[in-house]
C-alpha cells in the first residue's frame, strides 16, 4: 500500500480527488456545492450532532416525492444531477499502481443486468459523518445489527441507532488510552491521538487499527479498553486490516494485516501474540474463512494467496488480478472468496478449482475497495471509492445486480447480519452522511389487501 503522511485526519481524500464544482469555483469535495451560501458552510461535529436538525435528513417518502436521496439541492446548482454524473464519469480517475492495457479484462467480465433493486433506499442522516484516513482503505464502517451501526468520524467510534436516529461516541481515540486488561507478561501500552486506518466490529468487540501500527480493542458491553497498543514497530507499517474469527476449536481470535508485510493472530482473550506470518509484500487485507481454516492474503501484487490460518503456510495462489488488491470476503459457504483490486474488478474463486477465477465482475469507474456478502449468501455488495455501490444476486450467477448511483467517497459497507438492511458510509465535507437501504420482499397477500 503506498506511503504519504496524514497530518490532517479529516477528508484525507481531497488530496487524491480534487474536483473543480461546476459552478466555476474549484473545492476539495467531491459533491458539488450550492451556488448560494445557504448549507454550504462546513460545520464540525458537535454543530450537526447537538442540533440534530431534522431538515438535513431525507426519509424514504421525501425520496419518493422528489428530493435527493443525500440532500443535494440539484435545483440550486449549475447542472442537474444527470449531467454531473456525465461529466463525474468523464473526470474521474481511478488511482493505480500497474498501468496496463485491459482489453482483454472487459472481455472478461461478466454481462450483468443492472437494473435489479434488491434494497430500496431507506433513510440518510448527516448526523453522523464518516472520515476516512488512508484513501486505499475503506473499512470504517459495521453494523452488528439493523438497529446498531458503527463508523469512524474523526477521532470518535460512533454508534447509530437507526430506530432512535441518535448516535453516540463509543471511543474517542484523541485522548490517551490505557488499557484496563492487566496480566503477567501483557504488552499492552497506552496510546493516544489515534488514526484509524480499519476497523470491524464482531462477538461483542470492537476491534480498529491505526495509521501507525497500532491495535485497539474494546468490549462493547464494558466500559474502558480491553487492549491497546502498537504491534508493529515501524512508523509507516499502518495496520491496514484488521478481522475477528473463531478457529475450528471455537477459540476466538483476532488477526490483522499490516504494511509491513506481516500478519499477526492474538488470542482475543488474553491477547497474547500466537503467531506472526511474513509476506513477500504489503498485506493490504486479511479475512479469514468461515470455518476458521483458510486466510487470504491480499497486498501490493497482483497476485492474492490463500493460506492456512495456523502456520500462515500458502496452500493457493490466485492469479489474474492486474493491480494491488485492497478487499476480500468470503461466502458464508466457504468455498468462494471474492478479491476486490485497483483493476476495477472483483474476481470470484472458488477455493477447490483456484487454477482461475470463476467471475469476474466490473466496476463503474474505480478500484473495488470493500466487499461484503450477506449472511445468507444470496447477495454480494461491492464497493469503489466513490459514488457507486454494486449489489449482485448470486442466484442468478452474479448476473442480476443493482447499482446504487451517489456521490461523494465511501467510507464503507455493511450488511445488518440478519440481512434486512445495508448501510453506506459517505465522506464528504458537506454532504457526508450514513444512508439505509432496506431488503425488497415481495409480499404479494400483504399487497392485494391495499
Amino acid at each position: 500500500m503506498d506511503q504519504f503522511n496524514n497530518d490532517d485526519l479529516e477528508y484525507v481524500v481531497d488530496d487524491y480527488y480534487d474536483v473543480p464544482d461546476f459552478g466555476g469555483d474549484h473545492t476539495s469535495d467531491i459533491v458539488p456545492q450550492p451556488t448560494s451560501d445557504v448549507d454550504s458552510q462546513d460545520s464540525d461535529f458537535e454543530d450537526d450532532f447537538l442540533t440534530s436538525d431534522a431538515k438535513t435528513d431525507t426519509t424514504a417518502s421525501e425520496a419518493r416525492n422528489g428530493k435527493d436521496i443525500q440532500g443535494i439541492p440539484w435545483e440550486r446548482l449549475n447542472h442537474s444531477r444527470d449531467k454531473y454524473r456525465e461529466i463525474r464519469l468523464k473526470q474521474y480517475k481511478n488511482y493505480e499502481n500497474h498501468s496496463r492495457p485491459r482489453h482483454d479484462l472487459h472481455e472478461e467480465c461478466l454481462k450483468g443486468q443492472k437494473g435489479k433493486t434488491f434494497y430500496d433506499f431507506h433513510f440518510n442522516t448527516r448526523l453522523v459523518k464518516s472520515t476516512i484516513v488512508h484513501f486505499q482503505l475503506r473499512n470504517l464502517l459495521w453494523a452488528t445489527s439493523k438497529h446498531d451501526v458503527y463508523l469512524m468520524q474523526n477521532y470518535s467510534v460512533m454508534h447509530w441507532s437507526p430506530l432512535l436516529r441518535r448516535g453516540k461516541e463509543v471511543l474517542n481515540v484523541a485522548k490517551p488510552i490505557i488499557p484496563t486488561l492487566k496480566r503477567p507478561g501483557f504488552l499492552a501500552q497506552p496510546v493516544s491521538r489515534v488514526q484509524i486506518s480499519t476497523m470491524t466490529v464482531k462477538e461483542n468487540l470492537m476491534v480498529a487499527g491505526g495509521f501507525k501500527g497500532e491495535l485497539i480493542c474494546k468490549n462493547l458491553k464494558h466500559p474502558g479498553v480491553l487492549f491497546c497498543g502498537k504491534i508493529a514497530t515501524d512508523d509507516s507499517a499502518i495496520t491496514n486490516a484488521v478481522d475477528v474469527y473463531r478457529n475450528p476449536g471455537g477459540s476466538l481470535r483476532i488477526i490483522t494485516a499490516n504494511n509491513d508485510s506481516q500478519v499477526r493472530v492474538f488470542d482475543a482473550e488474553n491477547f497474547a501474540s500466537l503467531g506472526c506470518f511474513k509476506y513477500d509484500w504489503s498485506v493490504n487485507n486479511t479475512s479469514v474463512s468461515p470455518d476458521g481454516k483458510l486466510l487470504a492474503v491480499l497486498g501490493d501484487s497482483t497476485e492474492c494467496l490463500i493460506a492456512d490460518t495456523n502456520t500462515g503456510k500458502m496452500t493457493g495462489s490466485l492469479k489474474g488480478h492486474l493491480d494491488y488488491s485492497f478487499a476480500s470476503a468470503w461466502h458464508p459457504d466457504g468455498r468462494i472468496l471474492a478479491t476486490g483490486n485497483q483493476d476495477t474488478t472483483c474476481r470470484l474463486w472458488d477455493i477447490r478449482n483456484l487454477s482461475q477465477s470463476m467471475a469476474v465482475l466490473k466496476g463503474r469507474m474505480g478500484a473495488i475497495r470493500a466487499l461484503r456478502f450477506t449472511s445468507d449468501g444470496r447477495f454480494l455488495a461491492m464497493a469503489e471509492p466513490a459514488d457507486f455501490v454494486h449489489i449482485f444476486d448470486s442466484h442468478s450467477g452474479y448476473v442480476q445486480g443493482q447499482e446504487i448511483d451517489l456521490f461523494g467517497e465511501i467510507a464503507g459497507i455493511s450488511f445488518s447480519p440478519d440481512t434486512e438492511a445495508l448501510f453506506v458510509g459517505i465522506a464528504d465535507r458537506t454532504y457526508g452522511s450514513l444512508l439505509e437501504f432496506i431488503r425488497k420482499r415481495h409480499n404479494n397477500y400483504l399487497d392485494s389487501m391495499f
